[in-house]
Protein backbone atom coordinates (compact mmCIF):
# COMPACT_ATOMS: atom_id res chain seq x y z
CA UNK A 1 0.00 0.00 0.00
CA UNK A 2 2.75 2.55 0.11
CA UNK A 3 2.61 5.16 -2.18
CA UNK A 4 5.47 6.39 -4.27
CA UNK A 5 6.54 9.31 -2.27
CA UNK A 6 8.75 8.40 0.61
CA UNK A 7 7.14 8.18 4.16
CA UNK A 8 4.20 7.91 2.71
CA UNK A 9 1.37 5.19 2.83
CA UNK A 10 -1.91 4.92 0.49
CA UNK A 11 -4.64 3.78 2.80
CA UNK A 12 -7.99 4.17 0.80
CA UNK A 13 -8.54 4.88 -3.26
CA UNK A 14 -11.82 6.81 -3.88
CA UNK A 15 -14.01 6.63 -6.99
CA UNK A 16 -13.91 10.63 -6.97
CA UNK A 17 -13.29 14.11 -4.94
CA UNK A 18 -16.05 13.79 -2.72
CA UNK A 19 -15.28 10.22 -1.60
CA UNK A 20 -11.97 11.17 -1.20
CA UNK A 21 -13.03 14.32 0.57
CA UNK A 22 -15.51 12.04 2.92
CA UNK A 23 -12.30 10.09 3.92
CA UNK A 24 -9.91 12.86 4.79
CA UNK A 25 -12.35 14.32 6.83
CA UNK A 26 -12.82 11.57 8.83
CA UNK A 27 -9.63 10.41 9.29
CA UNK A 28 -8.27 13.90 10.20
CA UNK A 29 -11.32 13.76 12.68
CA UNK A 30 -9.68 11.21 14.44
CA UNK A 31 -6.26 13.17 14.79
CA UNK A 32 -4.63 11.64 11.36
CA UNK A 33 -3.10 13.94 8.64
CA UNK A 34 -4.35 13.19 5.24
CA UNK A 35 -3.00 14.38 1.80
CA UNK A 36 -5.66 13.91 -1.66
CA UNK A 37 -3.18 12.82 -4.59
CA UNK A 38 -4.81 12.02 -7.77
CA UNK A 39 -5.40 13.20 -11.78
CA UNK A 40 -6.50 16.61 -12.15
CA UNK A 41 -9.00 15.14 -14.31
CA UNK A 42 -10.79 14.75 -11.51
CA UNK A 43 -11.23 18.11 -10.99
CA UNK A 44 -13.28 18.98 -14.01
CA UNK A 45 -15.02 15.59 -14.99
CA UNK A 46 -15.69 14.42 -11.45
CA UNK A 47 -16.06 10.96 -12.20
CA UNK A 48 -13.76 7.39 -12.18
CA UNK A 49 -13.29 5.60 -15.98
CA UNK A 50 -10.42 2.77 -15.79
CA UNK A 51 -8.77 4.12 -12.88
CA UNK A 52 -8.48 7.63 -14.29
CA UNK A 53 -9.82 9.87 -11.44
CA UNK A 54 -9.04 8.21 -8.70
CA UNK A 55 -7.84 9.85 -5.35
CA UNK A 56 -5.75 8.45 -3.23
CA UNK A 57 -5.82 9.14 0.08
CA UNK A 58 -2.77 9.67 1.88
CA UNK A 59 -1.20 9.51 5.22
CA UNK A 60 2.45 9.39 7.00
CA UNK A 61 3.39 5.92 7.24
CA UNK A 62 3.83 6.11 10.98
CA UNK A 63 -0.11 6.52 10.37
CA UNK A 64 -1.16 3.80 8.22
CA UNK A 65 -1.72 1.13 10.65
CA UNK A 66 -4.18 3.44 12.84
CA UNK A 67 -5.67 4.96 9.32
CA UNK A 68 -6.22 1.31 8.06
CA UNK A 69 -7.66 0.58 11.32
CA UNK A 70 -10.32 3.44 11.46
CA UNK A 71 -11.20 2.68 7.86
CA UNK A 72 -11.69 -1.07 8.93
CA UNK A 73 -13.82 -0.40 11.52
CA UNK A 74 -16.01 1.87 9.81
CA UNK A 75 -16.22 -0.26 6.81
CA UNK A 76 -17.67 -2.91 9.46
CA UNK A 77 -20.13 -0.68 10.60
CA UNK A 78 -18.60 -0.88 13.91
CA UNK A 79 -18.39 2.85 14.18
CA UNK A 80 -21.97 3.49 12.79
CA UNK A 81 -24.66 5.73 14.76
CA UNK A 82 -27.61 4.52 15.64
CA UNK A 83 -31.02 6.58 14.97
CA UNK A 84 -32.63 7.68 18.17
CA UNK A 85 -36.25 8.09 18.39
CA UNK A 86 -36.65 11.69 18.59
CA UNK A 87 -40.26 11.82 18.53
Amino acid sequence: MSDSRSGEACVFKAAGEFEAQQIKSFLEAHGIEAILRGEALRNTHGFTLDGLGVVRVVVAESDREAAAGLLERAESGEMAVEDEDVS
